[in-house]
């Protein structure tokens, strides 16, 4: 038993992303589509490359959605409509129109026996069929159908009036009468007391029109088992594309019997782990930094699953919305957080797992993969707004050209696109502006660093380096003169200056506790170690590592750059009060552990290049008369002997590039001392 447990801790790391990559597999077979996969690709206007192909079994042929939309406007510019006559209102006005008059207009009617029948007679008229709102879009009707009293008439659309057919109305009637020198009075009464009580009734008419398309048929004929579809050769269009795509739909509809189920699962589940155990042999080859870290793995996973389930969600919705899903957010946001090839390939893997489910895979794996090209290839220095804007158009239009190339060789023509197409991807393109917040929840949730972050973290105005500067301004001026160093080493070597920049910048910070017991922050000659036996001394010194540790964490410091802090003297010796120790107890054993750095040692490019120049730069200052000569061989000094200690085996570095980190280091500080190279006479 506890030999198991021993395997098993010893383990763990393979155990767990074995673990990660089940779970994963799992989890998007699960949500993957269970219905029948057709195993033909019909592409419009391409000779059917496969054998002649027979029907099945029975299926109905479907009707395109061209011929669908056709019916459906048809429908509803035949249809009769229906308008709601409010009876209430109607006799309200004929019975009460008397009541609404001012004194002047009543005094005529009451005056005038011929005028009160006159508008009484027209009242009716009016009211017969009814005075309906104006309304443009209705004007096509000749029909119509009107409810009163729960009865439905048939009626000419003319015979309604509208409020602007009114006037003419009313005039005619009163020019035709005996009463047309009281024309402009009788407009102004009847103005007065008529309303509209006619309106068209929306639900009813949407509901009857509802019903018509629910009548409608969706399929025309039906094709017999054992029917001859297309034979080799023949080009895909019309009838037969028809035929064909009826074909696909049925097969994708059924519902696969038990046996066929647990197949179907079983191709998904050996491709969809194929594909992502490609991806773990990948990074384990090229990236075993990343390999050997189960949180970067952790996360690489994660993000795959995100978008897999995001557009698996947009498929369930509408799969016209496929486009929409702003993939190549994926190989930004890894580029941002690892490097470019690593976000490549995890995005093509990505496509190729969506690809068995997306409807015309080939064309969305072409024009993803090619936007992910573009992804890795455009964008650059993240942290600017400005470069992200312009990536973005450029990915958008790629997208939007490479789209319309394909579809000019599958639809033979530039009218049949479908330009709606031409949105979702301004809409992906929208989309992916949004890399910088996901990226900034990503650090949080995974505890990983960006540009971003570092960006902000090498501003030397934040508040932790302000209090350094304050505190101990000797350590801050060195460690600017550390990230200067370490940058130009980082550039030349082709590590990350960025990072390596920041880690210099904090790697001090330690110092603040006890700042006089530095040399870089004595003012005076009296120093507080002339108190201090070497032993307390060295430990005072020591501690600064660890109290830089502690700082950081307080401050919530990435774990990025808290490796330069634990790593920047490795398990080097305070040699200095190691030999005073030494000369105080000559004769006796003196335990070097009491004076030595607890490590670890460097385990990057980056913290093996901040050691070296941390080192250099702190020793520089003891140079009293420094030339060309005594600098060289003064930085290789230094170096060979972290190189004898063992200081960089684990930093994956090699001599080569400790050999220009060297003449790098030699360059900066002959310029810093403002040294001329000496030419021979």
């Amino acid at each position: 038993m506890k030999n198991l447990l021993d395997k098993l801790y010893r383990n763990q790391s393979i155990i767990f992303k074995f673990f990660l990559l089940a779970i994963s597999v799992f989890l998007i077979v699960y949500f993957f589509p269970t219905g029948g996969q057709f195993k033909y690709e019909i592409i419009k206007g391409k000779p059917w490359q496969y054998e002649n192909l027979y029907a099945p079994f029975d299926f109905a042929i479907l009707k395109s959605d061209e011929e669908i939309a056709a019916e459906k406007s048809r429908i509803r510019k035949t249809h009769i409509p229906y308008f709601k006559y409010d009876v209430s209102t109607a006799e309200n006005v004929k019975n009460n129109w008397q009541e609404k008059l001012d004194g002047s207009q009543d005094s005529l009617v009451n005056t005038n026996q011929k005028v009160a029948e006159f508008i009484s007679k027209t009242v009716d008229e009016v009211y017969q069929n009814g005075i309906r709102i104006q309304d443009g879009e209705e004007n096509n009707y000749s029909i119509i159908f009107l409810i009163k009293n729960k009865q439905v008439e048939e009626l000419l659309y003319k015979d309604l009036l509208t409020q602007q057919d009114l006037k003419p109305y009313l005039i005619s009637n009163i020019e035709g009468n005996y009463l047309s020198n009281l024309k402009n009075e009788l407009l102004e009464i009847f103005f007065e007391v008529l309303e509209v009580n006619v309106q068209y009734d929306e639900e009813l008419n949407q509901k009857q029109i509802q019903s018509k398309f629910d009548q409608i048929s969706y399929t025309r004929g039906r094709v017999t088992k054992g029917s001859k579809i297309i034979a080799k050769g023949e080009i895909i269009e019309g009838e037969k594309l028809r035929m064909l795509n009826s074909l696909k739909y049925e097969y994708e509809s059924q519902s696969l019997e038990s046996s066929a189920f647990v197949v179907v699962i079983t191709g998904y589940t050996c491709l969809v782990g194929l594909s992502l155990l490609m991806l773990l042999l990948f990074i384990r080859q090229y990236r075993p930094d990343i390999y050997d870290n189960n949180n970067k793995i952790t996360f690489i996973f994660f993000n795959i699953l995100f978008l897999v389930f995001l557009t698996l969600l947009v498929l369930r919705l509408d799969t016209d919305y496929v486009y929409v899903v702003p993939l190549c957010i994926l190989p930004l946001t890894l580029k941002a957080f690892f490097d470019a090839r690593l976000g490549l390939f995890t995005h093509m893997i990505t496509v190729l797992i969506l690809g068995l489910i997306v409807p015309d895979s080939y064309e969305y794996m072409f024009l993803q993969i090619i936007a992910g090209i573009v992804t890795i290839l455009t964008v650059s220095e993240l942290y600017k707004r400005a470069n992200l804007f312009i990536s973005v158009v450029q990915i958008t239009l790629v997208y939007i050209f490479a789209y319309f190339a394909f579809n000019m060789i599958k639809e033979g023509s530039i009218a049949e696109i479908n330009y709606n197409n031409f949105i979702y991807f301004l809409l992906s393109g929208v989309g992916l502006l949004f890399v910088q917040p996901f990226i900034y929840a990503h650090e949080k949730i995974f505890g990983l660093i960006s540009d971003l972050s570092l960006l902000e973290l090498s501003d030397t105005n934040s508040k932790l380096l302000k209090e350094l500067a304050n505190v101990a301004p000797g350590t801050f001026h060195h460690s600017l003169n550390v990230a200067n160093l370490a940058e130009a080493a980082a550039n030349e070597i082709g590590a990350n200056s960025l990072l390596i920049r920041v880690g210099a910048l904090y790697h001090d910070i330690g110092k603040m506790k006890n700042p006089i017991y530095f040399t870089e922050n004595q003012t005076t000659s009296v120093s507080p170690h002339d108190e201090l036996s070497p032993r307390e001394s060295a430990e005072v010194i020591i501690n600064h590592r660890l109290e830089g540790i502690e700082i950081a964490k307080r401050r919530n410091l990435p774990d990025r750059i808290i490796d330069f802090i634990r790593t920047h003297h490795g398990t080097t010796t305070v040699y200095y009060f190691y030999a005073k120790q030494k000369e105080e107890d000559e004769g006796e054993d003196i335990n070097k552990k009491d004076f030595r750095y607890p490590g670890p040692i460097p385990f990057s490019k980056e913290t093996a290049i901040l050691m070296m120049c941390d080192s250099v730069e702190a020793a520089s200052k003891s140079l009293k008369e420094p030339n060309t000569q005594l600098i060289d061989d003064f930085v290789e000094k230094i170096i060979n002997k972290q190189i004898q200690e063992d200081q960089f085996i684990n930093a994956n570095i090699t001599f080569k590039e400790i050999q220009s980190i060297k003449k790098i280091l030699k360059a900066k500080l002959n310029n810093i001392y403002h040294l001329r190279i000496e030419y021979p006479d």
